[in-house]
């Protein structure tokens, strides 16, 4: 939100400099992101403010609101009583009797308060400099007098406005109804609405003038040739503000605040002030008394705080005045108190206090919370360790793979349903309430979103991208619900650069398929693993549960991407890698102090025998010695035979307690050899 030094001190009686002004915004909760100067028709010129708010804090979505905060802090930490000079009417005369124009609220869950008077005689015209100043110093365009002022009030008391063109409310009736099936609305922008029944709206007796607390009506709003203007200040229910904004992608400055919550206790004091800024500014007079429509009158909730219960959330113990002086200043209503609690009433502005809780908060914000001390000791009980193993595992891989050359990348989990067919749609989990008609669905895979990446890199000629990203996808859960799914993907494609002394080396699946293992490792999964081979998926399993799955990514997710070249992906089901690794026991060796023999072997297969079956069948020979295999090379030629491939493999063998000979290097040899004959038909290559 932006704040204006100057106009911001036109409520306060002590004046602070920009500097001492920045610092207490931010004591108080309300952080300055930026401080910078602005040129105004005064020679003195402006400072300027954005500060950054919580969602809860609409009673600071005004300058009066944040002057209030910073009156509090003032008083109490210089001393004083002074009092927020309020720019409201003391006194305000309007032809008593006078109505001409009647108002009917139909949905009083919807509308539960609205005021309304009649100004003619109106001259729309240019706003003054002081105005206009004003309304630039925060980013706003000036309009002409009657907007103006309708922004400027909003801006200064943080309720929403709205100004008809009296001409066009036809039968003189306001009538507070929803939209019926089926209607469509012109809005300020000229654009053709459809509407839904649960559109609030304020319209006459032949049509919808306004889409109530959100936008206004392109025939009912004013113009240069308006001379009568009906004035309104209503409380709409935040809900249904809210969804109407967002089911018509309209954000606009009174629906943020409705949708917050407004004071209802002020609405007719802001209806004032600004019909007197309209009869001062437009030349304007005012016509009728005020129409205040009030079915159920709020009433103040009153909350219990407990002496005790500040100092265990605070840490720190108040004088009962000083708690007294800081919930005065900030407009509680002090109901009575007791030798351990107080009983107060937050006032109507701040719409975000419910429990005492939410006064602590309140309290310490004003003493500062700096000003709690710091305890020399700190008593805590030892908690049990849940969660810091799969966090130090997920650290470990993301050092391994920036280590191995990738870099990280983080993509949006709202992504496009266009991207995707109607059997994922199905059990996808769609928004609701969406911001953009692009971004409408919770992804149902990780591997869209890294094309989309891929190619918005590729399109700018950064052409080597390992990749990777640990995310979640959604889902729905049969009916039942909802479940979320953590996955570790991996992305290559291009050519890794190896300098002038090595070829570019090609990112692709055999690269990534290295990779992935050596992760799988790295998670201390050991290697080999269950695979099966589903259509162009490898997967690897342990324990029944599926670990990875290796695939280069189909023609039609890289046609939605405009993507030419091969991408290799690596989906790591996460949970289920971590609950592997967290099965298998971590064992400390020393280092073999006798060196080890390497011996290779070439063996002609059927092409159709996989190098996991080979390791499988070396495994049943229980050689204790047997320290690594490891395949290096895969042949086939047509000397070999169509229906035959050559294998060439690694066997390193350690004895921990003595030098091997060759004689026990070649009975393991043959041990193994044999069992390759037996169980796979293998040939020797000599």
């Amino acid at each position: 939100m932006t704040i204006s030094y100057n106009w911001l001190m036109q409520y306060l009686p002590a004046h602070p400099t920009p500097e001492r002004l920045s610092h207490i915004l931010t004591a108080i909760g309300l952080e300055v992101e930026s401080m910078s100067s602005f040129s105004d028709s005064s020679a003195q010129g402006d400072w300027i403010y954005e500060i950054g708010l919580t969602p809860n804090r609409m009673d600071a979505m005004s300058h009066l609101g944040v002057a209030r905060d910073v009156l509090a802090y003032l008083n109490f930490h210089d001393k004083k009583n002074d009092q927020l000079i309020l720019p409201y009417p003391a006194a305000f005369k309007t032809p008593a009797g006078k109505q001409p124009i009647q108002i009917a609220i139909e949905n009083k869950a919807g509308c539960r308060r609205y005021a309304g008077l009649l100004i003619t005689g109106v001259t729309v015209q240019e706003s003054p400099v002081w105005l206009q100043d004003r309304l630039k110093s925060i980013g706003l365009k000036p309009i002409n007098n009657i907007v103006d002022i309708t922004n400027f009030v909003l801006h200064e008391t943080g309720q929403p406005l709205h100004a008809f063109d009296a001409d066009a409310i036809t039968g003189n009736k306001v009538i507070i109804r929803n939209a019926q099936s089926g209607e469509t609305f012109i809005t300020l922008d000229e654009k053709e609405r459809k509407l839904s029944e649960e559109d609030l709206l304020i319209a006459n007796e032949n049509q919808a003038m306004c889409i109530a607390g959100v936008f206004g009506g392109f025939k009912s709003g004013v113009k240069n040739t308006t001379t009568s203007i009906f004035l309104e200040s209503a409380v709409f229910d935040a809900t249904s503000i809210r969804k109407t904004s967002f089911r018509h992608q309209l954000r606009t400055d009174a629906a943020t605040r409705f949708e917050k919550g407004v004071d209802i206790s002020n609405t007719v004091n802001v209806l004032k002030r600004a019909a007197l800024l309209i009869q001062e500014l437009g030349g304007g007079t005012i016509s009728s008394d005020i129409t205040d429509i009030y079915p159920e009158p709020a009433e103040k909730k009153s909350i219990a705080l407990r002496f005790h219960y500040l100092k265990k959330i605070s840490g720190k113990n108040y004088h009962p005045d000083h708690i007294k002086k800081i919930l005065l200043s900030l407009g509680f209503e002090w109901i009575k108190e007791s030798v351990d609690e107080i009983w107060v009433a937050p006032p109507f502005s701040k719409t975000d206090i419910h429990h005492p809780a939410d006064i602590v908060e309140e309290i310490m914000r004003i003493d500062g919370l700096d000003q709690v001390e710091i305890p020399t000791s700190i008593t805590m009980s030892p908690s049990s360790d849940t969660g810091s193993g799969a966090a130090r595992l997920k650290e470990k891989i993301s050092q391994y793979l920036a280590g191995a050359g990738f870099r990280e990348i983080l993509t949006n989990s709202i992504v496009n349903s266009e991207w995707y067919d109607e059997a994922t749609l199905s059990t996808s989990v769609k928004m609701l309430n969406n911001l953009s008609a692009d971004l409408n669905l919770m992804r149902p895979s990780m591997l869209e979103s890294g094309l989309q990446c891929i190619a918005f890199n590729l399109n700018r000629k950064n052409q080597t991208l390992p990749l990777f990203e640990f995310g979640k996808t959604y889902h729905q859960d049969n009916g039942k619900g909802y479940r979320e799914e953590e996955h570790l993907m991996l992305y290559a494609t291009g050519k890794k650069e190896q300098g002038w002394q090595q070829a570019a080396q090609p990112l692709d699946y055999y690269f990534l398929k290295g990779i992935a293992e050596r992760l799988l490792q790295q998670c201390g999964i050991a290697i080999p693993l269950t695979q099966q081979l589903n259509g162009h998926k490898l997967s690897y399993w342990a324990e029944k549960k599926c670990v990875l799955e290796l695939y280069n990514a189909p023609a039609a997710s890289k046609k939605i991407f405009d993507l030419k070249q091969e991408v290799a992906v690596a989906d790591f089901h996460w949970a289920n890698c971590v609950e592997a690794a967290q099965k298998i026991p971590v064992r400390m060796l020393e280092l073999p102090r006798f060196p080890a023999v390497e011996r290779d072997l070439s063996l002609v297969l059927s092409k159709n025998i996989l190098y996991s079956q080979v390791a499988a069948a070396v495994d049943q020979c229980k050689l204790q010695k047997l320290q690594q295999v490891r395949l290096f090379d895969v042949f086939e030629n047509e000397k070999l035979g169509n229906d035959k491939k050559s294998m060439a493999l690694n066997f390193r063998f350690v004895d921990e307690e003595k030098t091997l000979t060759d004689s026990e290097t070649d009975g393991m040899m043959q041990q193994i050899i044999g069992q390759l004959e037996k169980e796979l038909q293998a040939q020797i290559r000599k």
